[in-house]
């Protein structure tokens, strides 16, 4: 069995921000936001609001990129849980309003991307999507969840895994 780069890609990327809204909800519930937004794991590393954010343009950028179309502009303004969450539902809607065949089919073409101070990186489609992509997709999610658990907040492995809440079966009783 095969699977698609958009099966690989979308629903993986559906469930990561859907998982950093969990956890928003989570950590909202047992401690003080606003200190939440700006902490980070060490001095040099970004916050939290911004791992959310990165997190985002990932997804958004990685989908408009393979379909060969614009990524909606999303202003890295957001300072609140509220606004994080927002951002994830519009990454969301995005990512679901991309036509599959589309990505797809951008897997065979070449992607480049440009950073910000300058220089950037050339990838084949698939080499954007598995080595590019989905690594850094996880990697801010999980700096999401490390950051979360490094102010204290109740959450576990659990948590980063929500999405698979559906397939979790209770262990066969013991027989005395």
């Amino acid at each position: 069995m095969s699977i698609s780069p958009t099966q690989a890609f979308v629903p993986a990327a559906v469930a990561m921000l859907t998982n950093i809204k969990a956890l928003l909800d989570k950590a909202a519930a047992q401690k003080d936001e606003a200190t939440l937004v700006e902490a980070r794991l060490v001095p040099d590393m970004f916050a939290l609001a911004r791992q959310i954010q990165i997190a985002s343009d990932i997804a958004k950028n990685g989908a408009a990129r393979l379909a060969g179309i614009e990524a909606p502009s999303m202003p890295d303004t957001e300072a609140s849980f509220a606004e994080l969450k927002e951002r994830c539902d519009k990454t969301i809607a995005f990512l679901q309003s991309v036509d599959a065949a589309a990505i797809d089919a951008g897997i065979g073409r070449e992607i480049e991307i440009r950073f910000p101070r300058g220089g950037g990186m050339k990838f084949d489609g698939l080499t954007y999507l598995t080595g590019f992509i989905l690594p850094n997709l996880y990697f801010h999610t999980t700096m999401t969840y490390a950051i979360l658990r490094a102010e204290g907040v109740g959450i576990g492995k659990q948590d980063f895994l929500a999405h698979l809440a559906d397939n979790m079966f209770a262990p066969p009783e013991k027989a005395e």
